[in-house]
């Protein structure tokens, strides 16, 4: 089973364990709410267990498979793109998930793109709750 295949079972099943086992230490994750990356393996695997908790009715729809430049580094790396549907705070959201592979087979870097905008307003809202009720950020200013 490849990596992928690997990653998106554990996606379904809510495995957080099982994903832990598939990111390199220094995995990024580049989401569509925030501008910096998400890097290390904790602070991936933290958002992980927020987003679980976060997508409603997450299923993947799609993948297509092949390589593609990494944002780290500019480095052509074996990849793969995981398509998604879910719906977040009653958003019906379409997405992708793009998985880069290190040379041990590993995802380094993961990059989420969802649409539409509505939808992406909506999940950065909800994951920033879950963040900060996990105490992983702190809470903006005035709340």
């Amino acid at each position: 089973m490849s990596t992928a295949d690997r990653f998106r079972a554990a996606v379904d099943r809510r495995d957080l364990a099982a994903l832990g086992e598939l990111f390199t230490e220094d995995i990024r994750l580049y989401s569509p709410v925030k501008f910096t990356p998400f890097e290390g393996k904790p602070m991936v695997m933290a958002l992980f267990q927020v987003l679980l908790r976060t997508f409603e009715d997450f299923r993947y729809i799609g993948d297509h498979t092949g390589t593609s430049q990494t944002s780290s580094d500019d480095a052509s790396a074996p990849s793969a793109v995981l398509i998604f549907r879910a719906t977040v705070a009653g958003k019906e959201i379409h997405g992708m998930d793009l998985l880069h592979f290190a040379d041990d087979g590993l995802i380094k870097e993961i990059t989420v793109m969802v649409r539409p905008q509505s939808a992406v307003r909506a999940l950065g809202e909800a994951v920033l709750t879950g963040l900060v009720a996990d105490g992983l950020v702190p809470a903006p200013q005035g709340q």
